[in-house]
């Protein structure tokens, strides 16, 4: 028995999705604003966090576009939230590459990459989104213009967006696993040789690197329910579950403002914040 979603569920799933959504944008808006403002952030680490934050406020925004009317607006908004959505977890595996080459590897040459990685970025997400294009037929269902009715698009959207996805959380727990195991072994060496300098650094380091260590469960928890849904409604095209649109529709939209907690507001940023603000 088909199950479709009532007039009243679509206006809570475009309530949701449009709150959601603004507090991304205001979140993702403040890193960008911090970054342009304060010149002793624009390091090469915290220039990777501008390009993700840019990435998420630009998703927000077309995101919290709401409820566009069908035709051209449908299409605009959700071809740029593709867009910008793939950008997003893809300058994730940018800041997971630059962390593990650093510690890992020994390089110094990351700064040289930065042409490579905005290739890789933005050459991506075209790609992608051109790609979904292939046999998609946008269908307007009040909170976003995500939805296909046609099997094929629905394949096509769930390999150009959750396939990479799912390889950039994979990616990314790998490389923070490798970087932490690395500091926990060169913090046993330092207590085996008693160097208490050493020691106290590499706690510090740890620190900050086992907070780095969740960050792969930003974008688990900002797209579990998403894929979820997705994969159901391919098998069950005629059922739709409303607290799972729910779930999807909110956890997506506060990706931005997760990245931006996480990524944004480190150490560095908060000092940067406290010196204006002191008379």
């Amino acid at each position: 028995m088909a199950t479709m979603l009532s007039i009243h569920d679509r206006r809570i799933l475009t309530a949701v999705n449009s709150g959601a959504s603004s507090l991304s944008f205001v979140g993702s808006g403040f890193i960008v604003l911090c970054y342009s403002l304060f010149k002793e952030l624009r390091k090469f680490s915290f220039k990777l966090v501008f390009y993700l934050s840019l990435s998420d406020m630009l998703c927000s925004f077309f995101n919290m576009v709401g409820d566009p009317s069908k035709g051209f607006f449908c299409y605009a908004q959700g071809y740029t939230t593709h867009f910008f959505c793939v950008a997003s977890f893809l300058w994730t595996t940018t800041i997971a590459f630059t962390l593990h080459r650093t510690v890992v590897r020994h390089k110094t040459d990351v700064e040289d990459l930065e042409a490579i990685f905005h290739l890789y970025v933005w050459g991506t997400s075209l790609v992608m989104t051109i790609i979904r294009s292939i046999g998609n037929d946008h269908t307007h269902l009040g909170a976003w213009c995500w939805a296909q009715t046609g099997r094929t698009g629905k394949a096509i959207h769930f390999i150009t967006f959750y396939v990479p996805l799912w390889g950039a959380i994979l990616y990314n727990g790998f490389t923070y696993f490798q970087v932490i195991r690395m500091l926990n072994n060169a913090t046993r060496m330092a207590v085996g040789m008693s160097d208490r300098a050493y020691q106290f650094d590499s706690r510090t380091d740890m620190k900050a690197l086992n907070r780095w260590g969740y960050y792969p469960l930003i974008l688990i928890g900002s797209w579990a329910f998403g894929t979820i849904n997705r994969i159901h409604n391919f098998i069950e095209p005629g059922h739709k579950i409303f607290w799972l649109s729910f779930l999807d529709v909110g956890t997506a939209a506060l990706m931005g403002l997760f990245n931006s907690i996480a990524y944004g507001l480190n150490a560095s940023v908060r000092r940067a914040i406290y010196e204006r603000l002191e008379l």
